[in-house]
């Protein structure tokens, strides 16, 4: 039931929102690596704090359709 679709957009928006957040990011951390090289570092850190925003959302969403429906008698 509505189970199956509040982890469908928890996962999507997750997903959707650490799309942004690396979008964002790349493109302003490749502008600043060019003119800083040293920045590297930093960019990645960044880039894999958002990409674990959608792989939290992607665990949440495992484990909201993993957990058994109280309204359903599964005898």
């Amino acid at each position: 039931g509505f189970a199956h679709l509040a982890a469908g957009l928890a996962a999507g928006l997750s997903c959707l929102g650490a799309g942004m957040a690396i979008g964002i990011v790349g493109d302003s951390g490749v502008r600043a690596i060019a003119q800083q090289p040293k920045l590297f570092v930093g960019v990645i850190l960044i880039l894999i704090f958002g990409e674990a925003l959608g792989l939290y959302g992607l665990i949440v969403a495992l484990i909201m359709t993993s957990k058994p429906n109280p309204g359903c008698d599964s005898a």
